[in-house]
């Protein structure tokens, strides 16, 4: 079975994209970060406008869902009173950048710096064509906490020296300090650009494009990244405390608690919240704070009726079979074959298929199944046979 096709755009706030359930709108939080009053607003938001719930990407990026086309135009104005949104729709599509939500936490720290200068370049028109999915990775610390997190161009540290790497290169070259660094990521991106990198239907990423040209030596290096780290798990960690929610999706009475119980709010791309400096576990309903909780080990989307394209409910159905997932197993509940939830192989892949479902082991959604059409009732008796 190949990759189905992809489809549609990245939502953006400016530019919604319409679902099932009524139009996905994304925000893309300024330096991955919530003040409790921008998260205050945020939940309260979520509650006027959409369906309740604020959801966690795989980009450190929030989305609220079942906004009415109606209401689109009210919540971009909320939106940038809290400021949560470049008056620029075009800038706030390209201003695509994920940093290490475990570092930079001063405003003189290298990462902080960083991330501030590729947001301010972004804003440049040079950098108008970027594809909507081309991304900046700042992750600089002596582990890397993002390695397995997309990204085009990736700022990182080979032991504590700077380096910029494309996306598809082993090695990266080194940046004397972190403004150096932006202004080389900036003229990586201006390369790919300049060389052919986008295609007539205005997408592209690096490693596909160094398949097929060289980057030029100014750019490239011979450095290697410093080693990855672990999987990150919820739970306390020395720099504060990493909540998770099942399936990305955080209540907004949840996000109001947790503005209430830190002084700031960083979002992950590991669809969790970190909340820098604090000691106390919060005790919100729907948070997930035990690293052993079976919620964890499941990956479900949006599903029918709020996916167009998908024809089963995943979301109910994931969080029954959850129990049934051994330690350190995963399970995907897919709608269909495009895995928006969890692009990437799975121990056990459930994908809805004419409203009964296929079942794929140690596989993706669009890999070949090993058992078909299994109705959504029996599922459960295959999985624990």
């Amino acid at each position: 079975m190949s990759a189905p096709a992809i489809r549609g755009w990245c939502p953006g706030a400016h530019r919604p994209m319409a679902a099932g359930d009524g139009l996905v709108v994304r925000v893309r939080p300024p330096m991955g970060e919530l003040s409790p009053g921008q998260a205050h607003g945020l939940a309260g938001l979520a509650k006027r406008f959409g369906n309740g719930f604020v959801e966690l990407t795989n980009r450190g990026n929030l989305q609220l869902r079942g906004v009415d086309a109606g209401d689109h135009l009210p919540l971009i104005d909320a939106l940038m009173a809290l400021g949560l949104l470049d008056e620029n729709g075009g800038v706030e599509r390209r201003r695509n950048v994920v940093a290490d939500p475990f570092g930079g936490l001063g405003p003189n720290d290298v990462q902080a710096r960083v991330a501030r200068a590729l947001a301010r370049g972004l804003g440049l028109s040079d950098f108008a064509a970027l594809p909507a999915k081309f991304g900046f990775v700042v992750d600089a610390g002596p582990l890397r906490h993002l390695s397995d997190v997309s990204g085009d161009i990736r700022v990182e540290a080979s032991g504590d020296r700077l380096i910029v790497r494309a996306d598809g290169c082993p090695t990266g070259r080194a940046a004397a300090d972190a403004e150096t660094a932006a202004e080389c990521a900036l003229a990586m991106a201006r390369w790919f650009l300049g060389s052919g990198g986008v295609g007539t239907d205005g997408r592209g990423r690096m490693a596909r494009h160094l398949a097929q040209a060289a980057l030029p030596p100014e750019l490239a290096g011979d450095l290697r990244p410093n080693p990855a780290a672990s999987a990150p798990r919820p739970g306390q960690r020395s720099e504060g405390i990493l909540a998770a929610v099942a399936f990305g999706q955080l209540a907004s009475e949840d996000l109001s608690h947790l503005a209430a119980s830190a002084p700031l709010l960083r979002i992950t791309p590991w669809r969790m919240v970190f909340l820098p400096g604090l000691r106390d576990m919060p005790s919100a309903g729907g948070l997930l704070t035990d690293p052993a909780d079976p919620l964890l080990r499941v990956h479900a989307c949006t599903g029918a009726p709020g996916c167009p394209q998908a024809s089963i409910e995943t979301r109910a159905l994931a969080r029954s079979l959850a129990p049934l997932v051994p330690a350190g197993g995963t399970l995907h509940v897919s709608g269909c074959a495009k895995g928006c939830a969890h692009p990437a192989p799975a121990d056990l892949t459930l994908v809805g298929r004419d409203g009964a479902l296929d079942l794929v082991r140690a596989g993706a959604p669009w890999d070949e199944p090993h058992r078909r059409g299994i109705p959504p009732r029996h599922v459960a008796a295959t999985l624990g046979g």
